[in-house]
């Protein structure tokens, strides 16, 4: 019986002679001995027969079959109707596969014993010999079906597949004249069974001038009939795997029309690569537009002029002269198809960056936009700015090699100062001195010589700084001709009193009554609890009365009509002064300037009154001594009024103020402790306490408190608010602040907060209840804002992160921060960046527009008031273009106008940008900083670190469709 080998090697040949023994020689190489391999000789006229003939002689695992087909697919056919193995292999008479492909194959296939095939990389190799980069699609893996619906995947020779599966299958499409094997994995995929990866490049495949694969029409014709064929019913697999059986899904991968549309680009492209033009731009129509496709299109427009101009990636750009005009001509054809130029100036820009990042530019190259030149880093001589171009891609050179690559935006000419400047930041000085030593102080002339770069050349009109200076002009113009007023901001907000404690105690409460009503008095919240002392007043008549710290008096001017006579009396002198003239027509009322813990205290009281005062003593010692002073003042059976805050310190698992003292529980039990005071009856609520006690006559006994739990009706202020940490703190920010040191900071993005909206923005929006969670939980757990310009310092100063810190960033400037997202905000005692769309201020987010009603923006009145009350903002530049996709000069005149119009409606300097929709490009860093910018936030996500370029820093992306714990594990994360 005849022994059957493990793997058949189908080997198609027609007219081969120059490339034959190369591919018979590889499978000679093989690790693997069991195989068998089948040379198809399809009608070749020239000595293919011959070399045939010779390794048939040579070794037996070769057969031959003659065969009249005239295609590559009637040929294999042929082959497979006498192959005897396991498994298939089809190798082109041009290819050829590394010695270790059949032993790689196999053993992943052994891995998994239900697969189908196992494929692996490739690289083209081209005429002259050079390889090409390793290609390999890992989606094939994931999903074989979906992918080979849309793709051609996988190179021929680089699959390993089931023979009889293939035989069931029908074998090869002769009808087909390109992309037969393509159609032949798809209905392979078609079953549902595993294709394994051999992530190698084991398989080599030729390029040739004459090859099918460069008739483009052809091409696209053939692909367009399988593509047709993966998203319909195919009736020639028998048994579908049941989720293929009616062809791929469009939710699960690009459209029938996309599909074909990405291959026709990498066959418009190939046809560029030869010079040439003989795609239909109307095939490309249903191309994607959006910014995050720009990266993958140029990526298929380099590989197909790889493969039309029968080059690999280093000879690219040198070869531009060859294709450069029918490409130009395409991206020009792609931006009218899609109604954008921009979105084709962006695929240009990612794509003549790719090219020059393979070139070694030993020549200058001039791209389309580009220039890529060579510069000797330590003499470096003036660079003039051809017509069109706007951005210079350069190697700088040391002793001939490269030391760095720098790209970067360039508006005009670029002066020997300008790349002195550019070379100092990218090579060590000590690189640029001689080799020799003669000159130790050539770097530090160079420096000199850098510093006086910009002034000099502003000066020059034709330079990029002189054109730069141009564009700020312009800018100012602007500004100064806008109809935006410029009025004074608000008052900054003011900073709480209770925190701090002054050795001289008069100047201190003097400085805090410098500014009438320091504590508005007058709010409801105040006034509430003036109520509320009323009336816990002792029944009955009150003869002589006293009241400590009575501040301006508004207090004093209720209680006194329900007293005999009163006694007001504070530390400050300015308080008292403001105090009697407000009660001035109260003929009960004395005043006095008194310090109640250094002052002997008047006696025979029948009512005492302190309020909001107890927390200001250094502590509980001075606290116990004052109370004995207050027993001591008090009339036997008179009544004590003490009205104060609870605080976290004492308590911190209950709602309470940050305050860095003790507070009203404290208070509250040292009095009760104090001899001769006994409590009679106390008004608690959420917030403070107010308690009444009783100096006890000789005889009486201590009766049970009367304890009344009442809620806080009255609106609370935001200067009050700032300070409440509801449900109670799980750390305190003093103690993080004096315990933690880290070298992350979480920096959180948002941009709307609002319950409604397009549903495919949700996850860009938080309702105000899941925003309100989060700055809740931050602010319980000990965390506290900072702001870029803070962050910047600690970055450059190389100071680990002090506490608990989070930068809160706003994208966009919505109305709804200024309706929900602020007002939270400044409750929770932070504040937030938010980078503004200047252009667009008062408008709407016009750039939504396609997935819903656009959400209003807040214009510049609500900027200048939100600022003037604590929030800060940057620029999202000028009217929230992707950033890759404008010109230099474009680029640069956003950056300029939108830092001049924030800093006008802010009156602040603005040193901080965020990229619309998070994309920068190489540019972007440089131009920005020599906009005025130095802090900027792109694309990269995850906490920022002592390590980051403050030019491009990561963010966090707070999505609304997540919730509150996954915000927490984010936060918990950064913190690790």
């Amino acid at each position: 019986m005849a022994h059957n080998p493990l793997v058949s090697i189908v080997v198609p040949a027609h007219n081969a002679e120059v490339t034959l023994a190369r591919a018979l020689d590889c499978l000679l190489d093989q690790e693997i001995m069991d195989w068998e391999a089948i040379i198809v000789d399809d009608a070749s006229t020239d000595r293919t027969p011959a070399i045939i003939a010779g390794y048939v002689e040579r070794d037996a695992r070769f057969r031959t079959l003659r065969s009249g087909a005239y295609s590559a697919a009637g040929a294999r056919n042929s082959g497979i109707s006498t192959a005897r193995g396991h498994w298939l292999m089809f190798l082109d008479a041009d290819d050829w596969v590394d010695a270790s492909f059949l032993a790689k194959m196999l053993a992943a296939l052994k891995t998994a014993p239900d697969a189908a095939a196992a494929y692996c990389g490739f690289r083209r190799v081209m005429p002259d010999g050079e390889l090409t980069p390793s290609s390999i699609s890992t989606e094939v893996a994931i999903q074989p079906f979906e992918t080979f619906a849309r793709q051609h995947a996988v190179c021929t020779h680089a699959v390993l597949v089931d023979r009889k599966t293939i035989v069931e299958l029908g074998g090869f499409d002769a009808s087909l004249r390109t992309c037969e094997d393509w159609d032949l994995w798809q209905r392979l995929a078609r079953l549902g069974k595993r294709w394994v990866m051999v992530d190698e490049p084991l398989a080599f495949y030729r390029v040739s001038p004459n090859s099918l694969s460069r008739n483009s029409t052809q091409m696209v014709a053939d692909a367009e009939i399988v593509i047709a064929r993966g998203f319909s019913p195919d009736p020639r697999v028998k048994h579908p795997a049941s989720a293929h059986a009616n062809g791929a899904i469009e939710a699960n991968g690009r459209s029938a029309s996309e599909a074909l549309a990405w291959f026709a680009l990498w066959n418009a492209a190939s046809d560029c690569g030869r010079g040439s033009r003989s795609i239909d731009p109307r095939s490309l129509r249903a191309l994607p537009a959006g910014r995050k496709w720009a990266r993958e299109i140029a990526e298929m427009v380099f590989d197909g002029l790889m493969a039309g101009s029968l080059s690999v990636p280093a000879q690219l750009a040198a070869r531009w002269d060859r294709f450069g005009g029918p490409l130009a001509e395409l991206i020009v054809e792609l931006g009218k198809l899609w109604g954008d130029p921009v979105a084709g100036r962006r695929a240009q820009y990612h794509l003549e960056q790719m090219l020059l990042d393979f070139d070694d530019l030993a020549a200058p190259r001039k791209l389309g936009r580009t220039l890529g030149i060579r510069v000797d880093a330590r003499n470096p001589t003036s660079t003039e700015l051809p017509e069109g171009i706007d951005q210079i891609y350069a190697c700088l050179m040391i002793d001939g090699r490269i030391e760095a690559r720098v790209q970067f935006g360039a508006l005009g000419n670029v002066t020997r100062r300008h790349w002195i400047e550019l070379t100092l930041n990218l090579v060590p000085s000590e690189r640029l001195a001689p080799q020799n030593g003669a000159g130790a102080d050539t770097s530090n002339m160079f420096a000199a010589e850098a510093l006086s770069s910009t002034a000099g050349d502003r000066s020059d009109g034709d330079s990029h700084f002189g054109k730069l200076a141009r564009l700020a002009a312009e800018a100012q113009r602007l500004v100064r001709a806008s109809a935006e007023p410029t009025g004074p901001l608000a008052a900054p907000r003011r900073k709480a009193a209770a925190d701090g404690h002054d050795n001289d105690r008069t100047s201190f409460w003097n400085r805090h009554f410098a500014t009438e009503d320091p504590w508005n008095y007058g709010s409801p919240y105040e006034q509430e609890k003036y109520e509320r002392q009323l009336e816990i007043l002792p029944a009955g008549p009150i003869g002589r009365a006293l009241e400590l710290a009575c501040a301006e008096g508004h207090f004093t001017r209720q209680l006194a009509p329900r007293v005999g006579h009163l006694t007001a009396t504070d530390i400050s002198a300015i308080a008292v002064g403001r105090a009697r003239a407000r009660c001035s027509d109260q003929p009960n009322v004395d005043f006095g300037v008194l310090d109640f813990s250094a002052d002997t205290l008047p006696g025979e009281m029948d009512l005492i009154v302190c309020s909001e005062v107890l927390y200001y003593l250094d502590d509980l010692a001075e606290l116990r001594r004052i109370a004995k002073k207050l027993v001591e003042a008090l009339a036997p059976g008179g009544s004590f009024i003490s009205a104060h805050a609870f605080v976290l310190r004492d308590n911190p698992e209950r709602t309470g103020f940050d305050w860095n003292t003790f507070g009203a529980q404290a208070i509250s039990e040292t009095l009760a402790g104090t001899e001769g005071l006994v409590l009679e009856r106390s008004i608690q609520t959420e917030l403070y306490r107010i308690d009444r006690f009783r100096r006890l006559s000789p005889g009486d006994a201590a009766m049970e408190p009367m304890i009344d739990h009442v809620p806080v009706r009255a609106s609370i202020e935001i200067g009050v608010a700032r300070k409440i940490v509801w449900g109670g703190a799980r750390s305190l920010r003093r103690d993080v602040a004096r315990s933690e040191r880290r070298q992350r900071i979480p920096i959180l993005m948002y941009h709307s907060v609002a319950d409604d909206g397009p549903a495919a923005l949700a996850r860009f929006r938080c309702t105000p209840a899941a925003f309100g969670s989060q700055m809740a939980w931050l602010r319980a757990n000990g965390f506290h804002a900072v702001v870029s310009e803070q962050l910047e310092w600690f970055i450059a100063n190389r100071q680990p992160f002090v506490g608990r810190p989070v930068l809160i960033t706003f994208d966009d400037g919505f109305q709804n921060f200024a309706d929900h997202a602020w007002p939270t905000l400044r409750k929770n005692d932070l504040t937030a960046e938010v980078f503004l769309v200047t252009d667009l201020v008062g408008e709407s987010a016009r750039w939504d527009a396609v997935s819903g009603p656009p959400t209003p923006l807040m214009d510049a009145g609500t900027v200048r008031r939100l600022a003037g009350e604590g929030a800060f903002f940057g620029s999202h530049l000028a009217t929230h273009r992707a950033i890759d996709g404008l010109s230099s000069s474009d680029l640069a005149a956003e950056l300029l106008r939108s830092r001049m119009f924030i800093e006008r409606w802010t009156g602040r300097p603005i040193t901080a940008f965020a990229a619309p929709y998070s994309v920068t490009d190489r540019r972007l860093g440089r131009l920005a900083r020599e906009c005025g910018y130095r802090i900027g936030f792109g694309g990269r996500h995850g906490p920022a670190d002592l390590d980051c370029d403050p030019i491009d820093l990561p963010r966090i992306e707070i999505r609304g469709d997540r919730s509150l714990d996954d915000f927490v594990a984010i936060l918990e994360a950064a913190l690790e």
